[in-house]
């Protein structure tokens, strides 16, 4: 299949710069995945578009405040994005500009709570650098970091926990799972009384998910890679589901690529951490997800993609000329679709 077959046109201003007042008010649009039928609805009716017996599957990842804004020892300024944990203090960073930052250039971060040292250029331009901090590296990310909002956005934004989801808890994205940016705590409370199971699993989202997929058919395309991780727990969770006949829900599709990379062939899970560089798109047999929470992605995405082959292109693409006609919010703090 050729990238092309994934393109849709979507005006500018649809673009969602800045997240709703309330989280849950955003627009739901379901998606029958097997008719191609839509209907419109908001996002806090989700708990009765759910059944007794589902196991909603959520990703906990948090975002780190990996944006760092620091100067050289001359004076000059330098921006640096936080990729890839690679132990010993070193990251994987992207550093701008770019063409001035050569391994041995020191950093400085604050007042001089952070320091830093480039000590190589990896493949594909990016940097390797060691840094010196007292205390907790962490910490100190959360006095001195700010939050890396995708390319597209061009608001700044108000409150950082906007981009986080309200069950966020393991430290570690460069990006939010933005599916659950709709869900609230009480949400959550009205969707476990009816019965439905709530599975968390970890997927760590590189920038690599904004990567746009340039080779011309889509299956020479070299899908990144990303950490994740299924808890005993969650893999128990859905395999209870499965043999009780219920659908395994995800929320996102890092929740679904997570569940996808280390189901076995029954669609059953077992406790497992590792990457996964798993590409979904058409043609692709799921073996353990059978419906999906998403927000809608950009064109010729390999997320757009992957939404295709839950529910087909050709109705995943003229669920998309209905949203652009209906005005729908697109991207990452815009609205959200449930493919059944």
């Amino acid at each position: 299949m050729k990238t092309s077959d994934f393109y849709y046109e979507l005006p500018e201003e649809l673009i969602a710069q800045t997240p709703l007042e309330r989280r849950d008010s955003s627009r739901l649009m379901l998606l029958d995945k097997d008719t191609g039928k839509t209907e419109h609805r908001r996002f806090y009716e989700l708990p009765e578009l759910l059944h007794a017996g589902d196991c909603l599957v959520l990703n906990d990842s948090r975002v780190l405040p990996a944006r760092l804004f620091g100067r050289r020892p001359t004076g000059g300024a330098v921006e640096v994005l936080l990729l890839t944990d690679k132990g010993d203090k070193c990251w994987e960073c992207l550093v701008r500009p770019g063409r001035k930052a050569r391994p041995g250039d020191r950093l400085i971060f604050g007042d001089g709570e952070l320091k830093a040292e480039i000590t190589g250029v990896l493949e594909g331009g990016n940097r390797l650098i060691r840094f010196e901090y007292e205390g907790i590296f962490l910490e100190t990310l959360e006095r001195l970091g700010r939050m890396p909002l995708p390319p597209y956005i061009h608001e700044e934004l108000q409150d950082a926990e906007r981009y986080q989801t309200v069950y966020s808890r393991e430290l570690g994205s460069a990006a939010a799972p933005t599916a659950g940016l709709h869900f609230t705590p009480e949400l959550l409370d009205k969707i476990r009384a009816r019965g439905v199971k709530t599975a968390f699993v970890t997927l760590h989202v590189g920038l690599g998910t904004f990567r746009p997929v340039k080779e011309e058919e889509i299956e020479d395309h070299d899908m990144h890679s990303e950490f994740c991780v299924i808890p005993k727990e969650a893999a128990e969770l859905v395999n209870e589901t499965k043999d009780k006949g219920g659908r395994v829900v995800c929320v996102g599709t890092t929740s679904l690529r997570t569940v996808e990379s280390f189901a076995d062939e029954r669609g059953h899970l077992r406790e497992s951490s590792g990457w996964t560089d798993i590409f979904i798109y058409p043609g692709y047999k799921f073996k353990c997800v059978d419906a999906l929470i998403t927000n809608f992605h950009l064109p010729e995405s390999t997320l757009v993609m992957l939404v295709s082959a839950l529910a087909g292109r050709e109705n995943v693409l003229n669920a998309y000329a209905e949203a652009v006609r209906e005005r729908y919010r697109f991207f990452s703090f815009g609205d959200a679709m449930f493919i059944h």
